[in-house]
């Protein structure tokens, strides 16, 4: 282990809690190693409120440890208030003899908390993660080896684990373990960074089960297994940290090699050595985990001179559709989201699901379907579920995500880093142009070999080389868009209509503004606006149109002017006839039908950021919102 002093280990806890924001929370703790027993420190709002709550505690920062365990959490309310005594860290009472942090949710709790009352014990909060830490000091308080001693923290943790349902990522620190930590995971995200001062000499750590002897990763004992001997550090006595989180963010200011668990891994540190293990084993489990070099740097997840992070992702997306694209189309021999196009192209059946609806429904999936399981961060617990229900029903299941290393990469059968970049700002905009060009790159390799769509791929593959330059000319608009939204600012609603491939775009356009904003808006399909919609307009309520030379569109926007609508409309540049009829229009460049979708939606994100910024909200922080929705 390392030596370090108690205001380093503090800092670093709060300094990954802070990368770890965007991810939306409602309040934030951290315990760290006291001088008789571990101290939690736990506030409501934000971690910036937590750094001065801190600060208002008499801590002794200078004291150095050999050895050291903190833990830090920001909690997302789903059982309980936000308020202190909610708060992660969670404890088994007031001395802190094990306290934890839990990223997910148990579903079973009540059960679990009645059966711990009848054996006398007391909760203070409302969560379901005290009810977790409150067994595991049961599991330590009646269970003893032969000769009387404590049983193995790794083995309690593994009987706890037994015992939940549900999902979750869950580290344990306790006094009674002083120099260890154990963690385990199901259904939520969890990797171990490793930082060393000597080199990492093996790419895979061996997972031990039940009836296998202890495997150890240590800076001093290396790494044995079945009594022999494998060194994971290139010196015996090399220095060694190990960083626990649900997000590479938080750790990538220290190391770059990282492990990412499995559903059912429990992974124990103690006394410098990690050992990862497994109570069943299957005959699909691999024997080991990688240990994966992360591609990330620190300054790709920071502001730069940019307002909000959001700000700044809105702006890269000339640069994240060219990486999306990168090695998986040659524009000089043209060979190379939509619905709409997979079916053209295709010429097969194709249905969009939302991931909740699909798995309530129970839908029926066969061997011969394909599944596309889209999620910016790879652990989206509704589209993992999904993806879980639909492989055992044999189907082929493809993955569309950004996150290199996420369970839906690896659980997918095959699929597409969209390579985006990261992605703070909660509300997504690069990672949604960027999957939108994944499946029209997917939709053409489909069409490869079908000589009839020869003429159409190759006026698609056209489009998307112009893709970058096109974005940029929008980009150059934003202060225009601003002044727009200096007029709808204060309005209390806003209504979005479009048809074909930009009703999709008015949708996700009406998303942005309902997440950052908190402004009610809905996107409608302009040809039924006749059943239902037009009642609402008036010259009082604003109302946006995408109409791309369209003639239903612009039947619908002249019926919008009729029932003195004040239109603001997206139109393709040059196009007067359609301009001359909006109260205000923004022209973007035209380009193939099915790509149009890429160029609408960037002005509604624009819109989106401004409006939320006049408003004065946190635009990367919404209220009420996760980037990373990792419970049902």
């Amino acid at each position: 282990m390392v030596p370090r002093s108690r205001g380093y280990i503090i800092d670093a806890l709060i300094k990954a809690l802070k990368r770890l924001e965007y991810r939306g929370y409602d309040s934030a703790g951290i315990a760290y190693d006291g001088d008789d027993q571990p101290c939690i420190i736990r506030n409501k709002g934000k971690v910036g409120a937590l750094e001065q709550a801190v600060k208002a505690h008499n801590i002794d920062y200078d004291k150095e440890f050999d050895k050291h365990v903190g833990i830090a959490h920001t909690r997302w309310a789903t059982h309980g208030i936000p308020n202190e005594v909610n708060s992660h860290p969670q404890r088994s009472g007031k001395n802190n003899e094990f306290s934890v942090v839990h990223n997910g949710i148990c579903t079973n709790y009540k059960d679990i908390k009645q059966f711990l009352l009848n054996k006398g014990y007391t909760f203070e909060s409302d969560t379901d993660t005290e009810v977790i830490v409150m067994m595991v000091r049961y599991f330590y308080e009646t269970m003893k080896k032969d000769d009387g001693s404590d049983v193995d923290f790794r083995i309690i943790v593994e009987k706890v684990v037994h015992q939940l349902e549900g999902a979750f990522a869950l580290v344990f620190k306790s006094s009674h373990y002083p120099d260890e930590i154990v963690a385990a995971r199901r259904g939520s995200p969890l990797l171990i960074g490793v930082k060393s001062s000597s080199k990492i000499t093996t790419d895979q750590i061996p997972i031990l089960y039940d009836n296998q002897m202890t495997v150890n990763i240590s800076s001093s004992s290396g790494f044995r297994r079945n009594e022999s001997t494998m060194n994971l550090f290139a010196e015996v006595d090399a220095e060694v940290e190990y960083y626990f989180a649900s997000d590479a963010s938080a750790v990538i200011e220290y190391t770059n090699r990282v492990i990412f668990l499995e559903d059912d891994d429990v992974a124990s540190v103690s006394n410098g050595a990690l050992s990862i293990h497994r109570i069943h084993r299957t005959g699909s489990d691999p024997n080991y985990r990688d240990v994966a070099t992360l591609k990330i740097e620190l300054q790709q997840i920071m502001k730069g001179n940019f307002k909000a992070f959001m700000q700044k992702e809105i702006f890269e997306q000339p640069d994240s559709v060219v990486n999306t694209m990168r090695g998986r189309i040659n524009f000089e021999n043209e060979t190379g989201t939509t619905r709409q196009l997979l079916e053209e192209l295709t010429e097969l059946p194709v249905m969009v699901e939302l991931a909740s609806d699909f798995l309530d429904r129970r839908t029926p999936i066969f061997r011969d379907d394909v599944c596309f399981f889209v999620s910016q961060s790879g652990e989206t617990a509704d589209t993992l579920m999904a993806l879980k229900y639909c492989k055992e029903r044999g189907a082929l299941n493809v993955g569309i995500t950004n996150t290199v290393g996420s369970s839906i990469s690896r659980d997918t059968h095959c699929g597409v880093h969209i390579n985006a970049g990261p992605e703070i700002g909660v509300a997504s905009t690069k990672a949604y142009t960027s999957q939108f060009v994944a499946i029209v790159l997917f939709a053409l390799m489909m069409a490869e070999d079908r000589i009839s769509m020869q003429s159409r791929r190759k006026e698609i593959i056209r489009g998307l080389k112009d893709l970058p330059g096109k974005i940029k000319e929008i980009l150059d608009m934003d202060s225009k868009i601003e002044e727009l939204a200096k007029d709808l600012y204060q309005k209390k609603s806003l209504l979005l209509m479009g048809r074909g491939y930009n009703y999709a775009t008015c949708l996700e356009g009406a998303l942005k503004v309902k997440e950052i904003t908190y402004m009610h808006s809905e996107g409608i399909l302009a040809g039924e606006l006749k059943h239902g919609p037009l009642a609402l307009v008036d010259n009082a309520m604003p109302v946006i149109m995408i109409v791309m030379r369209d003639k239903k569109c612009q039947n619908a926007l002249q019926q919008v002017v009729a029932r003195h609508g004040r239109p603001v409309v997206i139109c393709c540049k040059g196009d007067a006839a359609t301009a001359k009829e909006a109260f205000k229009a923004i022209e973007i460049p035209e380009t193939i039908d099915c790509l149009q979708g890429i160029l609408s939606i960037i002005p509604l994100q624009l819109l989106a950021f401004h409006i939320a910024t006049l408003r004065g909200y946190d635009v990367d922080f919404p209220r009420n919102l996760a980037k990373s929705v990792t419970v049902e």
